[in-house]
């Protein structure tokens, strides 16, 4: 026969109609902290959608219309992006900035990595150089043009003096038709390889040592490290990158503004600068919205297929 153990009244517990489970806190409460986070956010909200989101809605807006301020808008259709198509700055300006923007991944792209891997394998003073090399970030933009437009002078500027010096030929650098380009890559390589070249190190001194030190017991040289170890350790990080240097380059504007005015010979006229020109020069807005338009679908279409390639590569991986 079993037996019946029976527990006495006060050990059952009954949890009260309506209560919620042990550790969830109330709807009401939960709501509540919801209510609070939602208004630390909304001052960064109310910024975006003033600052970011409305002028790029209304960017749209405008390249469909003819617009001139303070006037009446008219609906235009397509008439400013056919007007813009066909003017002969259009080609040069895109191909300029494509070019700027090949020329940066050469150069701009590789050196902050290579400048990274010397930093982490330094043993003393690795504070000092990580700031020597962060500090041209924190020069204001157009602080770092003049400077540079300073150096690039083909008569007193630094760069021929110290040409004349080791008795080597002088350059127009940036004053000429076929330099010019490459020396506002120069430009913009050395203003903004700083913040570059610390993620690298950031994202070099994640990968497990251990990894080196085996490599090195089989004899593995530094190159071979480099391939094998370091590139595909950091290869979410250099795809990301890869990605922001791209869409940043595509959208250059200081250098060419300030250092060569879009010259010589529309030499560094990019599609920024394009725009810049239809909207404060020929006071035609509708024409910058328009090229506003084409670079944001380009660059819109051109980091969705990226990331959906990279993600598929590394899904495969």
């Amino acid at each position: 026969m079993t037996k019946t153990v029976e527990r006495p009244a006060e050990a059952v517990r009954t949890r009260p109609a309506g209560t919620p489970p042990p550790g969830r806190k109330p709807a009401r409460r939960r709501l509540a902290a919801q209510g609070r986070a939602y208004a630390f956010l909304l001052g960064g909200l109310v910024c975006f959608a003033l600052f970011s989101w409305y002028p790029a809605i209304r960017a749209v807006v405008i390249a469909f219309q003819e617009y001139t301020p303070g006037a009446d808008a008219e609906w235009v259709g397509t008439d400013n992006f056919t007007r813009v198509f066909r003017d002969p700055e259009f080609a040069d300006a895109w191909r300029n900035t494509l070019t700027f923007t090949v020329l940066a991944l050469l150069i701009g792209f590789a050196v902050p990595f290579v400048l990274a891997l010397v930093l982490n394998e330094l043993r003393h003073a690795k504070a000092f150089f990580r700031v020597v090399v962060y500090l041209p970030v924190m020069i204001p933009p157009v602080v770092s043009a003049l400077l540079w437009k300073w150096f690039y002078d083909p008569g007193a500027g630094l760069a021929n003096e110290a040409l004349r010096f080791l008795h080597l030929p002088t350059s127009n650098w940036s004053n000429g038709a076929d330099t010019a380009l490459v020396s506002l890559v120069i430009v913009a390589t050395w203003a903004n390889m700083g913040g570059t070249v610390l993620i690298y190190l950031a994202a070099l001194q994640s990968v497990p040592g251990e990894l080196y030190e085996a490599a090195e017991l089989d004899g593995a040289s530094l190159p071979q490290r480099v391939r094998h170890i370091t590139v595909p350790q950091t290869r979410f990080v250099i795809l990301m990158l890869m990605l922001l240097q791209i869409i940043a380059t595509m959208q250059v504007f200081t250098e060419p503004f300030v250092i060569t005015g879009g010259g010589p010979e529309n030499a560094t006229v990019t599609v920024l600068y394009l725009i810049y020109k239809y909207a404060f020069l020929y006071n035609d807005f509708g024409g910058a919205c328009a090229l506003s338009v084409m670079l944001l679908v380009l660059l819109g279409v051109f980091s969705a297929g990226y990331l959906r390639l990279t993600r598929s590569e590394g899904e495969d991986a």
